[in-house]
């Protein structure tokens, strides 16, 4: 046994206590420094008044794309589109002889220089005409390239795609702009990685996930792929072979309704594979796309677009067929939705199959809502998977997409989540915004940017508690999955997943909230990450 004494543990809301005990990979007792020093014990460790959460869950993004924005093009702080050129050049210099670039993580709505709009390929060519380069917005709905990229695609020049869309200039020229469904001819373009890749970009992310108090995380890393085999094959000998402490819960996206199919015949209904580390996970969909893209399907014009309401991704015929199949197979299906039309083309579609929802669909993002749509997700019992750090970004220019009226009730995390008393997790949607969970439990404090702004917060009755956004993370995840019994929080019979803080979170100013860093993560009992 091994004793924990002297902190400040977070029990509950309101509820703290200085000691706990861990035996094996689970909580045994948790108390006073009386009551736990009794116990006795191997060891003993001194927490000299730190504070003490469970450990914390992330409850949809993409981990392995993650590790590969840590070694690709980073585009994520560019402040124009010359700046954008500037950092590929630099790229190139430092990576000579590369075959093909990516970058990742452009914004137009962030340049503050020039033109406010999306990369094409005449802006790409001035970093190479020589070798095919592909640049991804921050949303991933859209993804760009230059014309030897375009060159090698070879597009037929009337070619459409449903679900997706070919951006063109006057003369109907490709533009090397291409949204939702039609990425997937982009992203043809790079080489197939081989296990060990697959395996080091996983990791990458791994490590990242932990030395930020991510004890689990539930990811969407085989997604858009025809083969998809490999991918899943290299993620899962790593945790076969034991080389991932990180415990990992797969959302999976399928092209077709066969591979969903063959997915969950091959993979998901073996035995003796899966366990608490490495489990059977969901199913996910994509309906719509993103607001900053002005992909996501509204039930009205965009206000600063009114010639688009956005993209319907996959028909709604198909998200019925998915649902079926998900819920004849007992399985968990959560899906993608953004705006406030996609939600409730979702909404029907979930209500079809079952109105009690005993396998915990859930819809991931709802970000544009107004009052009936939140109360139905609350009386259907779905759970939601929300971002507040979006709102980082999306503060900019939420109100010009979709007028005052639907912005005033969109990104509702009081309202469904204590309000109406609906189950809501929160995530990051890595790599669209970094997987560190504390500037994302200070958006949904503050409903503030980084830089304080607005003063008092952005529509400020949708701010929660913190110890509320504390369980978003946690319990709140670990209740996504099915595990609330085990995981998100510290008490005897749980999981021993637990972070130690530089810093006590419930005293801070709340603008400090994003500054807290982890300085130990420990996953069934074992540190996995100390910060040196």
């Amino acid at each position: 046994m091994k004793t924990y004494v002297n902190g400040k543990i977070y029990v509950d809301k309101d509820r703290f206590v200085e000691a706990f005990a861990v035996e094996g990979d689970r909580i045994v007792a948790i108390g006073s420094q009386e009551d736990i020093g009794a116990l006795g014990g191997q060891d003993q460790v001194d927490l000299k008044g730190r504070t003490v959460l469970p450990g914390l869950i992330d409850a949809h993004l993409h981990l392995r794309t993650l590790g590969e924005t840590r070694v690709q093009l980073r585009l994520y702080e560019a402040k124009s589109i010359q700046d954008v050129i500037h950092r590929g050049r630099a790229y190139l210099e430092d990576h000579p002889g590369i075959p093909l670039m990516v970058g990742r993580g452009w914004n137009q709505d962030y340049f503050v220089e020039g033109d406010r709009r999306f990369l094409n390929r005449h802006d790409l060519d001035q970093i190479s005409t020589d070798i095919p380069i592909i640049a991804e917005r921050v949303c991933v709905h859209v993804v760009s390239c230059n014309t030897k990229a375009l060159d090698l695609l070879g597009l037929d020049r009337d070619l459409t795609l449903e679900g997706g869309e070919i951006h063109r200039d006057p003369e109907g020229n490709p533009l090397g702009i291409f949204s939702e469904k039609a990425t997937g001819l982009v992203w043809s373009l790079l080489p197939e990685d081989g296990k060990k890749d697959i395996q080091e970009k996983f990791m990458a992310g791994v490590h990242h996930a932990l030395a930020c108090g991510l004890t689990s995380v539930q990811s969407c890393d085989l997604y858009m792929m025809e083969d998809w085999a490999p991918t899943q094959e290299a993620i899962e000998e790593l945790y076969l072979e034991g080389r991932s402490p990180l415990r990992y819960y797969p959302q999976v996206n399928m092209t077709s309704l066969e591979a969903f199919r063959d997915y969950v015949d091959r993979i998901y209904k073996r035995e003796g594979v899966y366990n608490l580390t490495y489990q059977r996970g969901g199913l996910k969909l994509f309906k719509d796309g993103s607001l900053g893209a002005r992909t996501a399907l509204l039930s009205r014009p965009y206000q600063d677009d009114p010639t688009t309401q956005g993209l319907e991704a996959l028909s709604n015929a198909y998200v019925d067929a998915v649902c079926r199949l998900a819920d004849n197979e007992g399985i968990q299906l959560v899906t993608h939705c953004i705006g406030d039309e996609a939600i409730r083309r979702v909404l029907d579609s979930y209500e079809k199959v079952n109105h009690k929802n005993p396998h915990r669909n859930g819809l991931v993002h709802m970000q544009i809502t107004d009052r009936p749509l939140l109360e139905r997700a609350a009386q259907l019992n779905i759970n939601v998977i929300y971002q507040p750090i979006f709102l980082e970004y999306d503060i900019t220019m939420l109100k010009d997409r979709v007028g005052e009226d639907l912005a005033a009730s969109s990104y509702a995390h009081k309202t469904l989540g204590l309000d109406l008393g609906a189950h809501t997790a929160y995530s990051t949607d890595a790599p669209v915004e970094d997987l560190n969970p504390f500037p994302c439990i200070y958006s949904a404090v503050t409903r503030q940017r980084f830089n304080g702004q607005p003063k008092g917060g952005f529509y400020p009755q949708e701010r929660v508690p913190l110890a509320h956004a504390i369980d978003c993370y946690s319990l709140e995840g670990a209740y996504m999955e099915g595990n609330e019994g085990i995981k998100g929080r510290i008490k005897p019979g749980y999981l021993a997943d637990f972070i130690i803080l530089d810093r006590d979170i419930f005293t801070l100013e709340e603008s400090e909230i994003k500054e807290v860093q982890v300085e130990r993560t420990f996953i069934g009992g074992q540190e996995v990450y100390r910060r040196d």
